[in-house]
Parts: C-alpha cells; sequence; structure tokens
C-alpha cells in the first residue's frame, strides 16, 4: 500500500491558484483593503479640509498677494492692479514698524521666560503633592480658562486710578496714585503681569505633564547616591524635560508673538505706540488708515518672522538633543 508524501502533499498547488501560491494574493486584498481605507478617510476629512482651506489657507494666501499687490481703494471697495514691493518698502521704513518689531520681540522674550520660570516652579510642587492636587490645579487653570478679553476687562477694572485695587495699594502704603495705563514703562509692566498672570497656567501643566512621565527608577539611583534636590533637578529632571520644556516655549511664542486681544482691551496700543505689537499695528494701518497693502505686508512679515523663529528655535533644540545622545 502507497503512503502519500506529506511534503509533496504540502508543496502541492491547489487547483485555480496562481503558482506562487496565496501570498500574493493575501498581500494584494490586504493593500486594495488599505486603499479603501484611505478613500474612505479622505471622505470623512473632506468636508473639515473645505473649511479650513477657506477660513484659513485662502486668507493666508489671499493676504500675501494683497502684500505684493498695489492696492486701490474706492466707496465701492478696494481693486489689486499689479504687483510692487512699494509695500514692504514702506513698512520696512516705517518707524512705528520698527518699534513694534521690538517691543514685540522683547515682549515675547520677558513674558516666556518668566512664565516658564514660575510654570516650572508650580508644576515641581504639584508633583510633590499627594493630597489636595486635583483642587490646586483646578484653582489654577481659572486664569487660563478665562476669555482673554474678560480678563483685560478684569485687569483693567484693577489698574484704574479711580477705584482700582491696585491703586489703592499703591495709596495705602504711601506710594500716591500713580497712572499706571498712562505712562510707558509702567502700562507695559502692566502688560506682562496680565499676561503672565493668564497664561504661567498653560506652561505649568505641560510641565507638569512631562514631570509624571519620568521614569522613577532614576529618581531612585539618585536618592541611593545621595544626590540633593537641586542637583537632581539639574542632571536628571532638566536634561530629561527638555523636550517638553521645548514644546511649551514653542506654543508660548506663537502666542506670545501674535499678541492682539489683552493689549487691544487693556491698553489700546498706548500711551502712543508703547504698547503696541506688530497684530495691533497691522490691524491700525489695515482697518484705520485703510492701507490694505502695507497691512497686509506687516501681516505677512509678522508670519514670516514667527516662522523663521520657530525654525531655528527647532534647529538648535535638536542640535542640543543629538549631542547629548551622541
Amino acid at each position: 500500500m502507497a503512503v502519500a508524501d506529506p511534503l509533496a502533499a504540502s508543496s502541492a498547488v491547489p487547483a485555480g491558484e496562481p503558482p506562487g501560491g496565496t501570498a500574493p494574493t493575501v498581500v494584494g486584498r490586504h493593500d486594495a483593503f488599505r486603499r479603501r481605507l484611505a478613500r474612505l478617510g479622505w471622505s470623512f476629512s473632506a468636508p473639515a479640509l473645505i473649511v479650513i482651506a477657506a477660513v484659513t489657507i485662502f486668507p493666508i494666501v489671499y493676504s500675501v498677494i494683497m502684500s505684493f499687490s498695489k492696492v486701490n481703494v474706492s466707496g465701492n471697495g478696494y481693486s489689486l492692479n499689479g504687483l510692487t514691493l512699494h509695500n514692504y518698502s514702506l513698512v520696512v521704513n516705517y518707524g512705528p514698524w520698527r518699534y513694534a518689531l521690538v517691543f514685540t520681540v522683547l515682549y515675547t522674550v520677558v513674558t516666556v521666560s518668566i512664565e516658564l520660570v514660575v510654570g516650572t516652579a508650580f508644576a515641581l510642587v504639584l508633583e510633590r503633592m499627594t493630597r489636595g492636587r486635583g483642587l490646586l490645579m483646578a484653582i489654577l487653570l481659572i486664569p487660563w480658562s478665562l476669555i482673554t478679553v474678560i480678563s483685560a476687562e478684569l485687569w483693567s477694572y484693577m489698574y484704574d486710578q479711580q477705584y482700582g485695587i491696585i491703586d489703592a495699594i499703591f495709596r495705602a502704603v504711601g506710594l500716591g496714585s500713580p497712572s499706571i495705563l498712562g505712562s510707558a514703562a509702567p502700562s507695559i509692566a502692566a502688560l506682562c503681569v496680565a499676561d503672565i498672570w493668564k497664561t504661567t497656567p498653560f506652561v505649568a501643566i505641560i510641565v507638569l505633564a512631562g514631570l509624571v512621565m519620568l521614569p522613577r527608577d532614576v529618581y531612585e539611583a539618585a536618592e541611593v547616591d545621595g544626590a540633593s534636590g537641586w542637583t537632581t533637578f539639574w542632571k536628571i529632571t532638566f536634561p530629561l524635560l527638555r523636550p517638553t520644556i521645548a514644546l511649551a516655549v514653542l506654543f508660548r511664542v506663537l502666542q506670545a508673538f501674535g499678541l492682539f486681544d489683552l493689549p487691544f482691551v487693556l491698553t489700546h496700543g498706548g500711551p502712543g505706540f508703547a504698547t503696541t505689537p506688530l497684530a495691533i499695528l497691522g490691524y491700525n494701518v489695515m482697518f484705520q488708515d485703510f492701507l490694505f497693502g502695507p497691512g497686509a505686508a506687516i501681516a505677512t512679515t509678522t508670519a514670516l518672522l514667527v516662522v523663521i523663529g520657530c525654525l531655528l528655535f527647532l534647529k538648535v533644540f535638536r542640535a542640543q538633543v543629538g549631542s547629548e545622545i551622541s
């Protein structure tokens, strides 16, 4: 009686199958399934993408085109007639633009630096708390949860020279009744204080999320080695938190460089041009002076500066991380 060869039986090709076996067919079906899923995903995403293109991408592209165009304004609207670089020439030689650029950069550096230090300190305290952390986090998030316009109105009442609580404190300690929002230096300081009060919780929550994710065994080893708290922070915590800190700084730089609503409500950009950032300057030039070409040029240069700054920041951060890894 003949015995069937199991190897021959396993290597036999079933009728109707290609000589290569079933693997190509399975792979082909898998690729077709993935393509159908991709088409389905694009079909579901299409409405949102159309809305994003209509309300975000199109205005940006149109603003760039307007910044390079000769804009004629009349009672019937405006028209774009030809290309020109005159708008950018006007902007670069415009004294208030240069001041607004310097003010925006210095304001961003000062506020983001203070928020990073204070927010990191808050995050370290919250990370060590065992009881009441949730309640304290909820209280800490109140300033961040407020709409910026409401926060600005709140601070305007506090800074008011007649019935503001800050003015009352100054009088109580014998410092008189200073006009906080009526002078250049005090108004800039008041604007920075209001911004730091509102956005420090944002930095604290991001840093706290990074602290929670850090490995505990590293700290146990440092404790066994007898490292102090200050040494542990600078040698372990801070290096491990650099990606989180970089993310927080990147978000805050984007927000601070586009500063508009807080000074618009609190100081109206004054006194004079003392608290006028680039965003308010572009708004005033375009919608108050009706200079649409230079206004679009201010908006375009501001966006370009933000993009360049973010790219340089990411490049420096990646270089530091690469040097540490190597």
